[in-house]
């Protein structure tokens, strides 16, 4: 299994793309989020995957830095299934209000029939919290974080030989989590910038983690691989050392700060 970052930035960003990224085993592909815009595709592209294979996607939560990318790829799935580029099924996952926002974006922005493929071969499937799904042959279940902003999903995945991997979405970590988190071989969690920057970034303002956070918060957790995302982007050229070597201090396990497309295999 690997991880491949599409983008690893915050909805701001403009020097790397929005986070968002894909989780491969055995040639199946499990997407999560879009970013904000067409770019993911040009992210998909440049990562060396196909958009076609992309046949399961999850999104978090509805601000338009996760969700607009996944309106590119519902038009290009239904664009190229009316032109019969497309073979078999495709697959959106997340909770009933994302759900509900992509299919009225759909059938207000695309041909009729494109949009009527919606329901048919593009299936919008609704999660609900505490729910476990089979996807691309790994048990995922997805869980409430319990935002006090836009309602948000995060999900657990069952790697086999008793590990799991657990993304957090792209607030901190809340108490309610604490069943699909503790013990994780990883962690996917958020750190909008170092705590030493804590008055430069205002993260707390935005209800986000510095490094500091997400690192105590991983090894209170018994976490064995830290992967860090939703970033800052102002420390771009050093931030894999600098989030590091803050994140050390604070978490003996290993810390990756990837870069976009970089891939980190599981």
């Amino acid at each position: 299994m690997k991880i491949t970052m599409l983008g690893t930035g915050n909805a701001l960003v403009t020097e790397c793309y929005n986070t968002c990224f894909v989780i491969e085993d055995n040639g199946q592909y499990f997407m999560v989020d879009g970013g904000g815009g067409n770019a993911v595709l040009t992210q998909i592209k440049h990562a060396g995957y196909d958009w076609m294979d992309m046949r399961h996607i999850f999104v978090t939560h509805k601000h338009v830095d996760h969700l607009l990318g996944i309106v590119w790829m519902v038009r290009m799935i239904c664009q190229f299934m009316v032109h019969g580029e497309y073979k078999g099924e495709a697959f959106i996952y997340s909770h009933k209000e994302v759900l509900g926002l992509l299919k009225c974006m759909a059938e207000k922005l695309l041909q009729k029939k494109e949009s009527d493929f919606i329901g048919k071969r593009l299936h919008l499937v609704e999660v609900t919290d505490g729910e476990t799904l089979d996807i691309i042959g790994h048990r995922v279940t997805f869980f409430d974080i319990q935002s006090t902003k836009a309602k948000q999903f995060g999900f657990c995945m069952d790697m086999g030989d008793g590990n799991k991997l657990t993304c957090c979405g792209d607030e901190p970590y809340s108490e309610c989590e604490r069943r699909y988190a503790e013990n994780s071989k990883w962690l996917l969690h958020e750190a909008f910038c170092l705590y030493s920057q804590c008055d430069i970034f205002d993260p707390y303002e935005k209800h986000h983690s510095t490094v500091k956070d997400a690192c105590e918060l991983a090894e209170g957790l018994h976490v064995k691989n830290l992967l860090l995302y939703h970033t800052e982007d102002k420390t771009i050229k050093e931030r894999k050392k600098l989030y590091i070597d803050e994140g050390k201090q604070y978490f003996y396990g290993n810390i990756f700060v990837p870069y976009d497309l970089e891939a980190v295999s599981l």
